[in-house]
């Protein structure tokens, strides 16, 4: 088994605190078998709450799939415990926010969708519900009379 980390990257303006928002909020990945190399073509999502059992009794996992090429059954299970927030001074540079535990996959791309949330760097002002499919967002923060945002995000994924 191997485990790979989902570094985050993004400009913050006033906001700290980005985070995924409970056991349900789905990881949009595109994985790779290991075996053969196919790639997935469609996003395929998985959340902390996704738990299905291995072959011979070994654990389960947040997914489990065979392969459509080589037919091969491979995993891969969300680390709850490694789910890290994004703040003001991790800005613009790449930080780990998730470990998966993969066998037989590697993930090899994230869509960032809805369900994160983040606060106001000055005011603590919450911003519960913000969709990152665009890679791009803002909002006012009436506290502190000034615009807020997530520029720019990016990602890449490392072996730990």
């Amino acid at each position: 088994m191997v485990k790979f980390g989902l570094q985050f990257k993004a400009t913050l303006e006033n906001v700290t605190n980005v985070r995924p928002v409970g056991d349900d909020f789905r990881w949009y990945l595109k994985l790779k078998c290991g075996n053969c190399g196919e790639v997935s073509e469609k996003w395929q999502y998985i959340t902390l709450l996704d738990s299905m059992p291995l072959k011979g009794g070994r654990g389960s996992a947040s997914m489990v799939q065979k392969c459509k090429l080589c037919s091969r059954e491979n995993s891969i299970d969300i680390l709850g415990d490694t789910i890290t927030p994004y703040n003001a001074e991790d800005n613009e540079r790449f930080k780990t926010i998730v470990q998966f535990e993969c066998r037989g996959l590697e993930p090899v791309d994230f869509q960032p969708q809805a369900g994160f949330a983040a606060e106001g760097a000055e005011t603590s002002t919450q911003f519960p519900e913000i969709n990152l499919l665009e890679k791009d967002w803002t909002e006012y923060d009436e506290k502190a009379s000034e615009s807020v945002g997530i520029y720019e995000v990016t990602h890449q994924f490392i072996k730990c």
